[in-house]
C-alpha cells in the first residue's frame, strides 16, 4: 500500500499529490521534495532532401502562399511555415527561398492576418 504521509500539514495526501518521494527532511522539519531527472526526448526532423514539397498544387504560381484572416491573434501577421525548412519552426524564417531555388519547387508560407 503506497504511503499516505500529509503534505506540509495540508491534510492532502502525498501519494494523491503524486509526490511519493517526498521525504521529511531532518534538519529543517520540513518536507523535502525529490524529483525524478527528466527524460531525454528524441526529437525527429523531417525533411524532404532534393525534391520538391508542393508536386501539384497552383504550380503555375511563382510562389504559393495562402492568407487567413483572424479576429483574434496577438500580432498583425504571422507567417507559419509549410516548407519544413524554417529555423524557427512553426514560424516562417524565409528557409523556403532556399529550397525554392534548389528544387525549382514554389512552396511559401501560411499568412494569419487579424482582423
Amino acid at each position: 500500500m503506497a504511503s499516505t504521509t500529509t503534505a506540509f500539514g495540508s491534510g492532502v495526501s502525498t501519494t494523491a499529490l503524486g509526490l511519493s518521494s517526498l521525504k521529511p527532511s531532518p534538519t529543517v522539519g520540513v518536507a523535502t521534495v525529490i524529483f525524478p531527472k527528466p527524460r531525454r526526448s528524441s526529437a525527429m526532423v523531417v525533411r524532404a532532401e532534393g525534391q520538391t514539397i508542393n508536386p501539384e498544387i497552383r504550380k503555375t504560381e511563382e510562389k504559393v502562399v495562402d492568407s487567413v484572416v483572424v479576429t483574434e491573434l496577438p500580432k498583425p501577421l504571422t507567417a507559419y511555415c509549410r516548407c519544413w525548412r524554417s529555423g524557427t519552426f512553426p514560424l516562417c524564417d524565409g528557409g523556403h527561398v532556399k529550397h525554392n531555388k534548389a528544387t525549382g519547387d514554389n512552396v511559401g508560407p501560411l499568412l494569419l492576418k487579424k482582423e
